[in-house]
């Protein structure tokens, strides 16, 4: 017998998001799923870097321990299932970590599966087409290629759903895909309906970014303010069979869900709105219906689609070479003037030293940082300025030389330079993300089951 209507709940936005919220949810939020999506466009390549200097890191999320420790037992109690991508390089290994905390909080025999399959280092310069960003082929990435993934999609998750998955944990799958895979399981939609999936993805979508859409991100104090922003909750959607939806948080938590939050959060990161496209599903946001129907409850409905793409997006990552960055500061009348001859001293001292940098910013944070040069020539000095360096180099050699020339102005500097004491390293390694499309058929998922 189909439910008439489901709870899905945000657990996370991101690989370091809060966990309170999440946990708050799982205890009282009558959720049928709890889905985490913890991934941006770089993670993987990232965590196959940190792999790659570190033999003992797991590859999984770094925070899936705190999080299912969290959430574990008041998803058992309540019955709530997992859906999460979590698992990063390593779904299995995320897979048997879930199960050794089911087990220490008790219980046994519950099922859990990963899904794998989204990986394609190994094949993507044979199957992959141009790279979208340059119209070049993928072949010229040969050289730095660190790792590749496709985006799965909701398919393989609702498979291990009806075979009685109590929690799925993936490698990459597309954000939305997470949220509509329950649907597509629990209201018998055929994944090849455009309308109901179209629905389904966008409301997933609008529940992605967790707190984005009930006030994070989102007030600008005086203009578009949301009570207790510290207290924010995560978005849970009432979902019902024909894939509307209303959008609510918990009672007594912070934030604010509006038309203007939902609209926000519906148009973050679409380029197109009548074309945002999912490995699901091709969703149209043009005909949406958003209605507030209560306090903090909007209805969100007549969202659309198209049949989905026969191609699947593919991240490739690549070395990039190294950042090499410092600050130090300057206070008081004076500051900026300051700030500028020690901008100076630096960049004579770059070429004395013979710095090899593809790409070389000095900024002063507080003034021009962000817009650079158009910054307004009449604006304001600021007391304060902190100064930050930063050098894009081709070695880590060349990368440390910015730390190293920056050390040097605590001596052989600027009156009243603040210097901090390095404390960490200085200089990070850069991976580029280039993308592409790979045909679907090329990407096979595989399903591995276990119990707690």
């Amino acid at each position: 017998m189909r439910k008439k209507t489901i709870r899905i709940g945000a657990g996370s936005a991101w690989w370091g998001d809060r966990i309170e919220p999440a946990a708050a949810s799982a205890e009282h939020g009558k959720l049928d799923y709890l889905c985490f999506e913890t991934m941006a466009e770089a993670t993987v390549s990232a965590a196959q870097v940190r792999a790659r200097r570190d033999p003992t890191f797991p590859g999984y999320d770094t925070w899936l321990d705190d999080r299912m420790r969290a959430v574990l037992p008041g998803c058992m109690r309540h019955g709530t299932r997992i859906v999460s991508n979590q698992g990063w390089i390593n779904p299995m290994g995320a897979a048997e970590r879930i199960a050794h905390w089911l087990r220490e909080f008790g219980h046994r025999g519950v099922k859990i599966a990963a899904v794998d399959g989204s990986l394609i280092t190994d094949r993507v310069l044979q199957i992959a087409g141009p790279i979208l960003e340059n119209g070049a082929s993928a072949a010229t990435l040969a050289d730095t290629l660190v790792s590749a993934e496709a985006y799965l999609g909701a398919e393989p998750i609702v498979e291990a759903l009806a075979a009685g998955a109590q929690v799925v944990v993936t490698g990459r799958v597309a954000d939305p895909s997470l949220f509509v895979a329950p649907m597509i399981h629990e209201f018998g939609w055929d994944p090849l309906d455009h309308a109901l999936v179209g629905q389904g993805s966008g409301i997933g979508h609008l529940l992605e970014c967790g707190a984005q859409v009930t006030g994070g991100y989102f007030s600008d104090p005086g203009f578009k303010d949301v009570p207790e922003p510290w207290n924010l909750g995560f978005p849970i959607a009432e979902v019902a069979p024909d894939g509307s939806a209303v959008i609510g948080k918990l009672a007594g938590t912070g934030g604010a869900i509006d038309r203007r939050t939902v609209i926000e959060q519906m148009l973050y990161e679409v380029h197109d709105p009548a074309n945002y496209i999912t490995p699901d599903v091709v969703v149209d946001f043009t005909g949406a219906r958003i209605e507030q129907v209560g306090p903090d409850r909007v209805r969100v409905s007549g969202i659309g689609g198209k049949p989905r793409t026969p191609t699947l997006k593919a991240s490739i990552g690549c070395a990039e070479g190294f950042i090499g960055e410092d600050m130090f500061f300057y206070a008081g009348p004076g500051a900026l003037r300051r700030a500028r001859l020690a901008k100076r001293i630096l960049e004579e001292r770059f070429r004395i030293v013979g710095l090899q940098a593809e790409d070389l910013r000095i900024d002063f944070l507080g003034l021009n940082a962000i817009h650079g040069d158009a910054t307004p020539t009449d604006a304001p000095e600021p007391y304060e300025v902190a100064v930050r360096v930063a050098a894009r180099t081709r070695t880590r050699e060349e990368a440390n030389k910015v730390g190293r020339e920056v050390d040097g102005m605590a001596v052989s500097g600027v009156a009243h330079t603040g210097k901090r004491v390095p404390h960490a390293d200085r200089v990070r390694e850069v991976i580029g993300v280039w993308s592409t499309l790979v045909p679907r058929e090329a990407v096979q998922p595989a399903i591995t089951y276990l119990e707690s």
